[in-house]
């Protein structure tokens, strides 16, 4: 089976229960106007990778729907596996709308885990948008891999991979390329995924992934001239809660299917149900915007208005599949059930991986 046992049935009913939710109004936008008013968009990893791309391509849309069309400036604060620029926000945010965060599941993920260095709690904020993507891995040719169909050839390589942290977005790579039994050497610290981009480029790395966004505006140019080889998607997650291929990359295998391919047999028991438990508040539920939860709800429903408001807009509906790919940005209750999911762990599964973590990895959490 390509889904843990149970999970099926329950991501079937989370998304009936919102298919009815839906049908119910949200509160009206009353009076908000951000005339003249300047909104810092919190991004807490570095500028190039994924989360950046996705925020530097809403907040001019943002600005043109939002009451008042304020400015939008997009604030990088990279650190600490993104705990540093969300501590920030959790310590500075006004409920008067005027900063934003933007979340990743590197920083779901030390939330999860329950790193020290979290010093942000979820439930003390209100979702305004959730967005879910993809990721890519690739390879260098000089590896000797020309596509996925070499991908069985990777498991005489000796593998290393540029990561952000053990308990950031970089968890799905550690977890998965365990699974697979793939040689790998995780080097930590880099403040974001396109510095680990970076890394490859200047061959310093030989196995990288990015999300989507990122993937299609700096690694298809890089697969275009030769110099990157995609190898499998991580996958989405169907209706039934399945793993199936991304439509935004439909000629590359899952990670199920690579997995297959790799050992002959579907992925199962508790290690991939640990790597599955990440995958999904990685990256269905992955990025999400939010404001403080005493945020008034009008100031709240002008943001979900705004984000919804913009996906009518020409240029959004000319640029968002070739810069974000083919993942709708909800808002309401559909957003409101991806916060849940994502920020929510069964503790056997947490336990799992932080023991992972210590004893094949040396890390504990929060020195990573």
């Amino acid at each position: 089976m390509s889904e843990p046992v149970g999970f099926t049935r329950r991501f079937a009913l989370g998304v009936a229960a919102c298919a009815v939710a839906l049908g119910l109004a949200g509160p009206a936008a009353a009076e908000v106007d951000f005339s003249g008013e300047t909104i810092e968009w919190i991004i807490p990893f570095s500028a190039g990778g994924g989360s950046d791309t996705w925020a530097r391509f809403n907040a001019p849309l943002l600005s043109k729907y939002l009451p008042g069309q304020p400015t939008v400036i997009v604030v990088n604060e990279p650190g600490g596996g993104s705990t540093k620029g969300t501590n920030l926000f959790a310590a500075r945010a006004k409920p008067d709308g005027l900063m934003i965060l933007g979340t990743s599941g590197s920083t779901q993920f030390p939330y999860l885990l329950g790193d020290p260095r979290v010093r942000y709690e979820y439930k003390d904020w209100k979702i305004a948008m959730a967005g879910p993507t993809g990721g890519v891995v690739y390879t260098t040719p000089d590896l000797g891999l020309t596509g996925p169909q070499d991908i069985a050839m990777l498991k005489d390589k000796e593998l290393v991979y540029a990561s952000q942290g053990a308990t950031s977005l970089d968890l799905v790579p550690l977890l998965g390329f365990r699974l697979m039994g793939l040689d790998v050497q995780h080097v930590f610290g880099f403040k974001g995924r396109g510095d680990g981009r970076l890394a490859f480029e200047r061959g310093e790395v030989n196995i990288d992934y990015q999300t989507s966004s990122a993937y299609l505006k700096n690694v298809q140019p890089l697969v275009d001239a030769g110099e990157a080889v995609p190898l499998f998607s991580w996958g989405v997650l169907n209706e039934a809660g399945e793993v199936v291929r991304d439509p935004t990359f439909p000629d590359l295998p899952s990670f199920v299917e690579a997995y297959e391919t790799l050992t002959g047999a579907p992925p199962s028991g508790p290690d991939y149900e640990a790597y599955f438990a990440f995958f999904t508040a990685g990256f269905p539920a992955q990025k999400m915007v939010f404001l403080p939860k005493d945020t008034p709800d009008e100031i709240v429903a002008a943001y979900q208005k705004a984000f919804e408001d913009m996906k009518a807009d020409p240029d959004y509906q000319a640029n968002a599949e070739t810069v974000l790919g083919t993942y709708g940005q909800v808002t309401g209750p559909l957003a409101q059930a991806l916060f849940e999911s994502g920020t929510t762990i069964a503790p056997e599964l947490r336990t799992r991986v932080a023991e992972t973590l210590a004893t094949e990895y040396g890390v504990k959490l929060g020195e990573d």
